[in-house]
């Protein structure tokens, strides 16, 4: 097995992003969503972290639909270098939670605020996310993000996001389904609201043992090119396109 890998992943260096969020149109659910990544060092060909926050808000009701999956299209050269190439199920990290993977697979960390409507009343719920690479399937790397509430439900979910090229100007896709937030038996499943995951770590690597997200040396003119597709419980669905300017 080689000790370093680079992959080009959703995980991507992005800065000063100005996201576009289409207009919903009659086939298409109320729900948008937006993207704002901060990339720590901001310049070309360095290694850092990577904050990804997505938000998601409906102008039709006071909770978002929940989303049941997307597809986040990226531009090649982003990346993140794992010096380890170890792996975390996704059985095993439902069964017993982070201190059951690998320290060499852990990827990130962030939060989320999930909502539900109970009645006539809102229910939020704060989530841990935490991040890992999974098993490689079709020599594609998989990733696994738990997500652990606490109160007022005691609920885990992990989803797996899987890696699949794309046709220029982006060079890899991350699929990713989300499942069901079960909250109170006859009521609706919960919506994630926001979600912020910070990927890599800007710190000097001295020993070589940590992931880290990688910048391309060289940026496009116009800017690194983004897109993202979201399918919303029902079958709903709305879509963004994005440039980010150049460190």
């Amino acid at each position: 097995m080689p000790t370093l890998a680079r992959t080009s992943l959703f995980f991507a260096a992005l800065t000063a992003l100005a996201l576009w969020v289409a207009p919903a149109s009659a086939t298409q659910s109320a729900t948008n969503a937006t993207i704002t990544p901060t990339l720590l060092p901001d310049r070309l060909g360095a290694e850092g972290a990577l904050q990804l926050t997505i938000r998601y808000s409906s102008n039709e009701a006071a909770v978002p639909l929940p989303v049941s999956s997307s597809v986040l299209r990226f531009p090649a050269g982003l990346g993140v270098e794992i010096p380890h190439l170890r792996s975390c199920s996704p059985t095993r990290l439902r069964l017993r939670g982070p201190q059951a993977c690998p320290v060499q697979s852990l990827l990130g960390h962030g939060h989320a605020l999930a909502e539900a409507q109970a009645g006539s009343q809102i229910v939020s719920e704060d989530i841990e996310l935490t991040l890992f690479l999974g098993p490689f399937h079709n020599l594609q790397p998989t990733f696994e993000i738990l997500g652990r509430g606490y109160t007022p439900f005691d609920e885990s979910v992990v989803l797996t996001g899987t890696v699949r090229p794309d046709n220029p100007p982006y060079g890899e896709d991350l699929v990713l389904s989300i499942p069901p937030i079960p909250t109170l038996p006859l009521e609706p499943d919960a919506s994630i609201v926001n979600m912020s995951l910070t990927v890599g770590t800007a710190k000097p690597r001295h020993p070589i043992t940590v992931n880290t997200i990688v910048v391309p040396p060289s940026c496009p003119v116009g800017g690194f090119p983004f897109a993202a597709e979201f399918t919303y419980a029902g079958g709903s669905t709305s879509s963004a396109l994005a440039h980010a300017a150049c460190p």
